[in-house]
């Protein structure tokens, strides 16, 4: 759902906090029906995995939706994970991360799509976002992208047989085979 108010963090953050998901893009205020179950599967073993190797590594925090990212008074997204490195622990905010983090998830969802694919994943480039997973829970890939590199085309297309790993973590493995079991 789209409007044509503008909106600003301030007013963002006087929404009630139960209810729908919201985020701010770029002033528009869009809402997120909730997630389907498969989406939720696939989310929970990357959390799990992604959670495990920062604690083991101590090389940052994992976090997941609903959590404000702000990127500015009108860029307010909710990834459905992302990392924060050690180094820029000082982003994170009793209200939320306050700057870019290292990584951010997204899984697709058939209502966040285009709103992932196109439209946030620009603007994660634009705002410095050095690394972005589009995971589609339905194709059984995941596609890297490098943003600062490269914010049009993916890095890397993963599928099942593959395995993931990142220069952001260090001995971060994760067979995707595993993640996408149904």
């Amino acid at each position: 759902m789209r409007t044509d108010i503008k909106f600003t963090y301030e007013e963002y953050r006087a929404l009630p906090e139960t209810g729908p998901r919201y985020q701010l893009v770029d002033g528009d205020l869009l809402m997120s029906p909730s997630p389907t179950s498969r989406h939720q599967a696939v989310l929970v073993r990357l959390l799990n995995a992604l959670v495990n190797h920062a604690e083991r590594s101590e090389a940052g925090r994992v976090f997941c939706a609903p959590l404000d990212v702000i990127l500015s008074e009108e860029d307010v997204f909710q990834p459905d994970l992302l990392f924060i490195s050690r180094e820029h622990g000082s982003r994170i905010a009793s209200e939320g991360i306050r700057g870019v983090p290292d990584l951010c998830v997204e899984v697709l969802s058939p209502s966040t799509r285009d709103l992932d694919l196109k439209t946030k994943r620009r603007q994660y480039a634009r705002f410095g976002l050095p690394e972005l997973w589009i995971v589609d829970p339905d194709a059984n890939s995941l596609h890297v992208f490098r943003l600062q590199e490269d914010a049009d085309n993916a890095a890397a297309v993963l599928t099942a047989k593959d395995t993931l790993t990142t220069p952001l973590l260090p001995g971060f493995t994760l067979k995707l085979d595993k993640l996408f079991e149904k």
